[in-house]
């Protein structure tokens, strides 16, 4: 629109000037130079004015752009909050879970020592480092009762250490032993871990390479009531 108006009246002033040269004299000089000054000053109107509403268009869009910015920060520090207060929520509920574990001590829930299974399958290393990071260890069999078992899993025995001389993982030594029939057999010569076998006897352990994955059994020696 503004550039209609400014054309409009460069136009008008082209009109003026032609009809007045056409009466000669020096006053067409005169006029022309005037039409000349006339259409400069509305040319630099026309650009102060064009400058001034891109600068407001500028303005307004960077101003909307720092909005949606700020917006944006505010809706990913929510998040984030969100996000932190969600972990929060599940640690605690894992730690819950974890004080909730049904243990049993020689049929009951829980005693001096408290017994549970991993549910996870893992190598016996990292079965040994789950019931640590539980506060516990994999199991020390030293009586006939703890020998109890519906699948294979693994127990604290090994001779990962002292090849032939197999340690309780608090590294004291075997007094009584559950052997399989014919084991252990060292088969392949890397079988240095020791499970316990699903058997109608009490003798079920078995060798097997360490790197097999296998349910652990966790001893923990508390005074905690996890009921």
């Amino acid at each position: 629109m503004l550039y209609l108006i400014i054309w409009s009246k460069l136009l008008f002033i082209d009109i003026c000037v032609f009809w007045s040269c056409l009466s000669g004299g020096s006053r067409c000089l005169v006029l022309i130079t005037v039409s000349l000054a006339l259409i400069c000053v509305l040319l630099l109107v026309f650009i102060i004015l064009q400058h001034n509403t891109i600068t407001a268009e500028r303005d307004l869009i960077k101003s909307y752009k720092n909005t949606k910015k700020l917006e944006l920060e505010t809706r990913v520090n929510n998040l984030t909050a969100e996000k932190s207060q969600l972990q929060s929520n599940f640690n605690s509920l894992s730690q819950k879970k974890l004080d909730l574990k049904i243990f049993f001590w020689l049929g009951n829930l829980c005693g001096p020592v408290c017994y549970f299974i991993s549910n996870e399958l893992k190598s016996w290393s990292d079965s040994r480092q789950y019931c640590r990071d539980q506060g516990a260890d994999l199991v020390i069999i030293n009586t006939e009762e703890k020998q109890v078992s519906f699948e294979r899993v693994w127990i604290g025995l090994s001779d990962i250490e002292n090849e032939g001389n197999m340690t309780w993982v608090d590294n004291s030594a075997v007094n009584q032993e559950f052997w399989l029939e014919e084991e252990p057999n060292n088969a392949g010569g890397n079988e240095d871990c020791i499970e316990l076998m699903p058997s109608e006897t009490i003798k079920n352990w078995n060798d097997l390479p360490c790197s097999e994955n296998r349910k652990g059994i966790c001893e923990k020696y508390t005074v905690k009531n996890f009921l």
